[in-house]
């Protein structure tokens, strides 16, 4: 084990790795180390960690890497490395892979769906072998583009996914949802559509997740570990909807009407003055109108008798004061409708 970490080494890692190197683990993370890798690193063909991370390595991704067969911890983070990640046409390549972090460089092109396919040793585990080891992809912070492959589905001793903050479009796959094993799920800042998958629910161990800043839409799954999540998992998606988000998903139903009260605040209350004016002019013309054809032509006898017999002993009107009283009534009967018809145009 060489361990040189946090470190003010400068320059370059310089080629004296020989024929029969044993060294199984070279830890030279957080120093100052330019220009691309030496070759001679392969001579050390029982390497299982490789840490190179927060330098300023330059070049493009060291393909040649794959051919170190025991290699299980590869970390390139932080460094200035560009280009595509070719994908090998070898199946053997990276087959002990159980942490992959090439994060915070520039690297471009499609994820290296190859290379995921062969991390074998994330597929094929026991249980008691996920639990004592950590297993981790981690692309985040550079500029892959293109969707995400099905084929992430077969890591099923997967732990922690970061694909955040590239250029990835199409939708999350639905295979996701085999990752029983996954703790963190980080998929932010990219151009993801469509639904977050219902499967997704069943990672019980899921603590961490994130996929704010993209163009998901429609409900956000419920129950489980998804009601540990807060409103920050999912900001900058305005189609979602659904708990922990401010947006329903239930918008079938027209709004209630909102009636400013006298004091200016709202009111909830689905109908209007209007219909209560309506109703009780209505009402108070068709009383008066009916009382005053009733008076006028049928006269019932109960009312009648009851009112001629205070009146008796009173002078008996001329047929004129009749007929004014007549007109009288009709022109309040008039002044009445008038007045009605002004109190609907107001509320009209």
């Amino acid at each position: 084990m060489l361990n040189l970490r946090m470190n003010k080494l400068h320059g370059v890692i310089p080629p004296t790795f020989t024929k029969g190197c044993q060294l199984k683990n070279l830890n030279l993370n957080d120093n100052e180390l330019e220009e691309p890798l030496t070759r001679s690193i392969l001579n050390c063909t029982s390497l299982e960690v490789l840490d190179l991370g927060n330098n300023k390595i330059k070049g493009s991704f060291p393909h040649w890497l794959e051919s170190l067969p025991q290699l299980q911890v590869l970390v390139l983070r932080s460094n200035q490395l560009h280009g595509s990640v070719h994908d090998s046409m070898s199946s053997a390549s990276f087959s002990k892979i159980q942490i992959f972090d090439l994060s915070n460089n520039h690297l471009t092109g499609r994820l290296p769906v190859r290379y995921i396919k062969n991390f074998n040793a994330m597929a094929n585990l026991t249980s008691m072998e996920v639990q004592r080891s950590t297993w981790g992809i981690d692309l985040s912070n550079n500029k892959f583009e293109g969707e995400i492959s099905e084929v992430i589905g077969n890591l099923k001793s997967l732990k922690g996914l970061n694909l955040a903050h590239n250029n990835l479009n199409g939708s999350i796959p639905d295979s996701m949802g085999n990752l029983t094993n996954l703790e963190w799920l980080d998929l932010s800042s990219n151009q993801l559509v469509g639904t977050i998958p219902e499967r997704l629910v069943d990672l019980t161990f899921l603590s961490v997740f994130n996929v704010s800043e993209n163009q998901l839409q429609g409900q956000i799954p419920q129950g489980k570990q998804f009601g540990t999540f807060g409103n920050d998992s999912y900001e900058g998606n305005k189609g979602l909807c659904g708990f922990p988000v401010s947006k329903g998903c239930n918008n079938s139903e027209p709004p209630l009407s909102i009636l400013p009260k006298e004091d200016g605040s709202e009111s909830n209350i689905t109908f209007g003055w209007k219909v209560v004016l309506i109703g009780y002019g209505c009402g108070a013309v068709f009383g008066l109108a009916m009382g005053y054809v009733v008076f006028q032509t049928g006269k019932p006898k109960w009312f009648v008798a009851l009112v001629e017999d205070q009146h008796r002993k009173r002078q008996k009107p001329s047929k004129i004061g009749i007929q004014r009283a007549g007109r009288r009534r009709i022109q309040s009967l008039q002044m009445i409708l008038k007045h009605f018809c002004y109190i609907i145009s107001l509320y009209g």
